[in-house]
């Protein structure tokens, strides 16, 4: 039986984090949502939303972007059965299904961020990172900021193209919708962003047009 993770005290944690590494590997790490203070679920991080996570040794921040959400119970023998209950019921005749809970996601890693030497800013890399982050490190969410001075490279696109288990075009169409929002409807970068695909699948037409079409 997993139990749920130990929460820290509401003083002590980073209000801007809310979830913590429980699986680790070179392309991708899971993670666990932070239960809420109050008496609700864990806040669900969107499909093709930008998170990062530190890697203390190396001080990089590794980013990622969520490629599967799930809630489920925190033991593998029960399950969940319909109650028929509206949120504020649940609050006030299940309280306990709250704690019996866990949400966790998956992100694929697109890049890093190195340290800054000396007061500068660090330096974007679109390749995996040297190492993952560690297990039980803390996961953000990006700021638009920070997914805009990303995106003015495009090679993270064909990484999510290659990246295995997931609904690689949705998740490309997906992620270039959000950048497209983020960047203010800049149509000049939406164009980039569509050569680029169109040149990593110029022997699929198929995928390539799928891709297109949900890019609106």
């Amino acid at each position: 039986m997993r139990l749920p993770l130990p929460q820290f005290a509401s003083d002590a944690r980073d209000p801007d984090c809310f979830a913590e590494v429980i699986e680790t590997a070179t392309t991708e790490f899971l993670a666990q949502c932070l239960e809420p203070e109050e008496l609700d679920f864990p806040a669900m991080p969107p499909f093709a939303s930008w998170v990062k996570a530190l890697d203390e040794e190396s001080g990089n921040w590794v980013y990622g972007i969520v490629t599967y959400v799930t809630t489920s119970p925190i033991d593998s023998v029960h399950r969940a059965r319909a109650l028929g209950l509206s949120l504020s019921e649940l609050r006030d005749q299940q309280p306990q299904i709250f704690a019996m809970l866990k949400t966790e996601f998956r992100a694929a890693i697109v890049g890093f961020l190195t340290p800054g030497d000396r007061g500068t800013a660090g330096e974007i890399f679109q390749y995996l990172p040297p190492r993952p982050p560690q297990i039980h490190q803390g996961v953000w969410h990006c700021q638009p900021e920070e997914v805009v001075s990303f995106s003015d490279r495009l090679d993270f696109l064909r990484g999510l193209l290659d990246a295995q288990g997931v609904p690689s075009e949705a998740l490309l169409a997906a992620v270039v919708r959000g950048i497209y929002r983020l960047r203010q409807a800049d149509r000049p970068w939406l164009v980039r962003a569509g050569r680029e695909i169109g040149m990593l699948l110029k022997d699929d037409y198929d995928r390539l047009r799928y891709i297109l079409s949900q890019i609106r």
